[in-house]
């Protein structure tokens, strides 16, 4: 068995606004876009291991959903895959076919946090902060750079929830 943990995340053109290391006294300067070109980030970690699976959509809807699982599903078939998420709308519609190696587990309402792949999508986005694309391609490639640069040892430090290792290893799942 394996115990993921799923969210999807909007990447766009947009500039995201932050903080910026600069000298004492002067204010950074950074060009700014506003177009509403965007993508989603659909992904899948597994606190335990580090195991990430991510992949790009042009939207979220309940197709594009089905089809992550079944990506993931297929990745990992050899093993029963519990998958933590959200009451989503794209994630709880009736025409959803869920694999049968897989299972949702549905955390409670309006509890991003207990979700850990929500800290791994705000490191993430801390690394676009301040940076202009010049297109949804440049973006693409940026994603798949940082994506292919992350180690599961990375993904396990920030997902590794206590509380979440301690039920794994009381269920015998360790």
């Amino acid at each position: 068995m394996r115990y993921w943990c799923q969210d999807e995340s909007r990447l766009g053109l947009r500039t995201e606004l932050g903080k910026r290391l600069s000298a004492t006294g002067v204010k950074p300067v950074m060009g700014v876009q506003w177009p509403h070109q965007a993508l989603w980030l659909y992904g899948a970690v597994e606190p335990q291991t580090g195991a990430g699976v991510f992949m790009e959509y042009s939207h979220l809807d309940s197709r594009c959903f089905e089809h992550f699982l079944h990506h993931l599903s297929g990745r990992y078939a050899d093993s029963l895959n519990v998958i933590q998420l959200d009451g989503a709308s794209a994630h709880t519609a009736w025409e959803i076919e869920i694999p049968d190696n897989v299972i949702l587990l549905f955390q409670p309402p309006h509890s991003p946090e207990l979700n850990p792949i929500e800290r791994l999508w705000q490191d993430l986005k801390r690394d676009f902060k301040g940076e202009s694309f010049a297109s949804l391609n440049a973006l693409k490639a940026a994603i798949t750079k940082t994506l292919g640069d992350i180690s599961p040892e990375w993904i396990a430090s920030l997902t590794q929830y206590p509380f979440i290792l301690n039920a794994l290893s009381v269920a015998g799942l360790t």
